[in-house]
């Protein structure tokens, strides 16, 4: 059994400092036990610049539940071939704070402020995304292309 883990506003901030100092902008805090757990649980922060490549998770048991707990995070849901068919932004205490991303659906987010954190869970064990997941009309992280695709994703929200 885990210790019992008592989340606040000082968890939010340690876990944005370290995402704002890993290279990726991104940082993750998990609530499971390990990779091979049945569910998924962690607070993930990303920071503005951070690249998310657009992906999907193909197994029928992967759909992932996002629920922003501080900062704004810009969510892009894509069809196969990378048309953008929503966007939205989620916010704690405001209209939309939340989304369920079917398995299958391409999407990837975006951070719109600072300090921007959200809960996540999924069924696990942990997979790697695999290629075919990843979306092949957008590039890849590192790839010098993706800062300019990263900027069209912004183009869909008011900073």
């Amino acid at each position: 059994m885990t210790a019992i883990q008592i989340i606040g506003q000082q968890t939010v901030e340690i876990l944005s400092a370290q995402a704002k100092e890993n290279p990726r902008l991104r940082k993750n805090l998990n609530f499971h036990a390990n990779n091979e757990a049945a569910c998924h649980r962690l607070l993930n922060a990303l920071e503005p610049g951070t690249y998310v490549q657009p992906h999907c998770h193909l197994s029928a048991d992967k759909d992932e539940t996002l629920v922003v707990v501080a900062g704004r995070v810009g969510v892009l849901l894509f069809d196969a071939s990378g048309v953008v068919q929503q966007s939205l932004v989620l916010a704690p205490a405001t209209e939309y704070f939340g989304i369920h991303i079917p398995s299958g659906t391409f999407h990837s987010m975006v951070a719109l402020s600072s300090g921007s954190v959200f809960f996540e869970a999924k069924a696990g064990p942990y997979l790697a995304i695999a290629e075919q997941e990843r979306a092949a009309w957008a590039p890849a992280e590192g790839d010098p292309a993706a800062a300019n695709y990263l900027g069209k994703m912004l183009s869909y929200f008011v900073v």
